[in-house]
């Protein structure tokens, strides 16, 4: 009959059984040689009971630097990420590590409902983590630990289809993807309460040994506040958006003769650019785009202040935008002193197809059409509050039925990384480019130049510029 076979334990590192340690032979006599008649001699010293107490001592102290310097190596990669996503992967990929686990997730859930909520797995898709949502909440993996009132203990199922009183949808989700045990742990820092849960999965029934769940603790308590601090972070820069885009329009204006467009890129501690579209008296229509330099609440709320003020000029003396823009300067110079902007206004009358604008350190517009499609003649100027007093010559284009004129701020360009020039060069080449059944609708336009000039995910990427597209096309 067989032994019975241990227990099987996961963890990082299998348990090493100490050496055997046994008194040393006593040494021949000189020149005495061995005989095989001879019988060893027998040591009076009675061998003893155990390891040395200094080699246990050693051994111990051996485990404590290594477990420090695994600890120390984990959270300095994490200390290393600086946005959420990446720190929740970190976090479980670690985590796998210390309770030999292969599979994982983590639910970001912060109390009170203040976001930012979200699930991430490791080794599992979107998918499987649809599938584990299947399951009741309190009956996941993670779920006692979300909700209202849920304590700080940590949640272990050894054997899933042996264990008893288990959620029968929770042992059907766990056959299809393939899991027998999980280990589940709070993740709750001391400034911000509870984020979440995180939790791993085992491919047979297993679970931490005592020595190992110490060492997840360590680390899942470090997470936490880490974690902590990034979910503050994301939710400044959700503020900082949502207050941006209240302080720009909820809608374009519908215009006889012209249809509008905009796209609004903002960086993640949000920035001061802008755009607008405003009716005007005798059946025109302002445009204006522009940027405030900085970024953060300060410039939003500048970009604010200065596209309302631009607004109440626009009414009063529209059909003259050197004097919009020469009374926004003066404007500027007066209550934002230590800042200054770009801007540009069009005014359009939409009838004759005409436009006037005048730039301040603006980039020149660009025509779209079936014939052409070039960048407008404009002045060049310095930027509003650059110098003692702002003026430059406005400019008149003429557009053709059909075509389309593009404003946009610098961060277009920024954005790309490319020099000027070249930048320039490729938002040319990617108007020339627009299908031709693309240029009737001023949306698809603008969305096809944010594409081409910012390919593989530029255009949303965390950037510390802004992008305002805004497009008219005539009819």
């Amino acid at each position: 009959m067989s032994a019975p076979h241990p227990p099987k334990v996961a963890g990082i590192d299998p348990a090493v059984p100490p050496p055997a340690h046994t008194v040393a032979p006593t040494p021949a006599a000189p020149g005495a040689g061995p005989s095989p008649d001879t019988a060893p001699p027998v040591s009076s010293t009675p061998a003893p009971a155990g390891p040395a107490p200094g080699t246990l001592l050693q051994d111990r102290l051996a485990t404590w630097v290594s477990d420090l310097t695994t600890l120390h190596e984990l959270t300095e990669r994490l200390s290393r990420t600086d946005a959420l996503e990446p720190a929740l992967e970190e976090l479980l990929r670690a985590g796998a590590a210390l309770v030999g686990a292969r599979r994982g997730l983590v639910v970001l859930e912060p109390a009170g409902g203040l976001g930012p909520r979200t699930s991430l797995g490791l080794g599992l898709g979107r998918a499987d983590l649809g599938h584990l949502e299947t399951v009741p909440r309190g009956s996941q993996p993670y779920g006692p630990l979300l909700g209202t009132g849920a304590g700080t203990a940590e949640i272990v199922h050894a054997d899933l289809f042996a264990e008893e009183g288990l959620d029968p949808r929770h042992r059907e989700v766990a056959a299809r993807l393939g899991y027998a045990a999980s280990y589940a742990l709070p993740l709750t820092a001391e400034s911000a309460g509870r984020l979440g849960a995180a939790a791993w999965l085992y491919d047979e029934a297993a679970e931490p040994d005592e020595h190992h769940r110490h060492l997840i603790g360590l680390y899942v308590r470090h997470a936490a506040e880490h974690l902590a601090l990034l979910v503050e972070v994301e939710r400044t820069r959700a503020r900082a958006a949502t207050l941006a885009e209240e302080l720009l329009p909820s809608r374009l204006p519908r215009v006889a003769g012209v249809q509008l467009a905009a796209r609004h890129r903002t960086g993640p501690r949000g920035g001061g650019d802008w755009y607008d579209a405003l009716p005007l008296p005798d059946a025109a229509l302002g445009l204006s785009v522009g940027s405030v330099t900085g970024s953060g609440p300060s410039a939003v709320a500048a970009m604010g202040r200065l596209r309302a003020s631009l607004r109440a000029y626009a009414v009063m003396e529209g059909e003259d935008p050197v004097a919009v823009l020469s009374d926004l300067e003066l404007l500027l110079r007066l209550t934002e002193p230590a800042r200054s902007a770009t801007a540009l206004f069009a005014y359009c009358e939409p009838a004759l197809r005409r436009i006037a604008l005048a730039g301040a350190g603006h980039s020149p517009p660009l025509l779209i059409g079936e014939r052409r499609t070039e960048f407008a003649e404009t002045s060049v100027s310095a930027p509003l509050g650059m110098l003692a007093c702002w003026e430059a010559p406005s400019v008149e284009i003429q557009a053709e039925a059909g075509e389309t004129v593009l404003l946009y701020t610098d961060g277009l360009l920024h954005r790309t990384g490319d020099p000027m020039d070249r930048a320039f060069a490729r938002l040319h080449a990617a108007a020339a480019s627009i299908p031709r059944p693309m240029r009737r609708d001023p949306g698809a336009i603008a969305d096809h130049v944010l594409r081409t000039v910012l390919p593989g995910g530029l255009d949303t990427a965390d950037s510390e510029e802004d992008v305002v597209l805004l497009t008219a096309r005539f009819d």
